[in-house]
């Protein structure tokens, strides 16, 4: 069995494709719950390009990352999130127990910092084959928007709104300018996650709480926040890059 990660992002949804088509490999997708709601017919217009339908898993203890932070009363720290290991990493290791799991596909586009990341991959899960179609076929982000859309495919909401991935709305490794850029799309998404810090005595940002946040934070920033991935692969090495780097 070879496993394709489907993330809800652009990057994935081409890698998955190319995987399906040379491998039969399964896209299973994590739904952490906090996507945006059109991530849900994104996924629907993949599995009519793909042929096959996406599987799903979710955690049954948790709705989505809001739930984790009130209950357990964390947001982040040098360690990671505790939202990426609850609501993806255990999912993902309880979903596959039992399995026969040949390999995982990787939706990494071909950059300088993903091919790094696809190293790390390899390094912390050894015993899998993995595969990055992306990285091989030196395909960018920009080359995958433009292969969904020849598809007739929209691409994410979010994409549309500025962000620079399809990540859970509110993600606690977003920067200045992109707990900005929430403040505007998703203004109640803002608030909780605001009252959330101070109920906890701790921000999920450098300098300030978000209630204390200038409107013009990192106006001259590009809103990004770093790619979470399908399983979560990707927020520990930012969040604990980000947390020892605090002003």
């Amino acid at each position: 069995m070879i496993i394709c990660w489907w993330s809800g992002g652009i990057t994935s949804a081409v890698a998955c494709k190319i995987a399906i088509d040379s491998t039969q490999a399964i896209p299973v997708y994590i739904e952490t719950g906090s996507h945006h709601d059109d991530t849900l017919r994104f996924k629907a217009d993949c599995e009519k390009w793909y042929g096959k339908p996406i599987e799903t898993i979710q955690s049954e203890k948790y709705g989505n990352h809001f739930d984790v932070i009130e209950k357990r009363r964390f947001i982040n720290g040098p360690a990671g999130a505790l939202c990426t290991s609850e609501l993806k990493r255990m999912i993902r290791e309880k979903w596959q127990k039992g399995k026969d799991i040949k390999g995982y596909v990787w939706g990494f586009e071909y950059t300088v910092r993903e091919a790094g990341r696809a190293d790390r991959i390899k390094t912390a899960m050894p015993t899998y084959k993995h595969s990055f179609p992306l990285i091989d076929a030196q395909l960018t982000k920009p080359d995958c928007i433009e292969l969904v859309t020849q598809q007739g495919i929209e691409v994410p909401a979010m994409y549309k709104l500025g962000f620079h991935n399809n990540n859970c709305i509110g993600c606690v490794k977003g920067g200045m300018a992109y707990w900005n850029k929430i403040r505007k799309h998703f203004p109640k998404v803002f608030e909780r996650m605001a009252k959330a810090e101070r109920e906890i005595g701790r921000s999920c940002i450098r300098k300030y709480y978000l209630d204390e946040l200038p409107l013009d934070a990192g106006h001259n920033q590009p809103p990004l926040v770093g790619e979470c991935g399908a399983t979560g692969e990707g927020c520990i090495t930012s969040l604990s890059r980000d947390f020892y780097n605090r002003d």
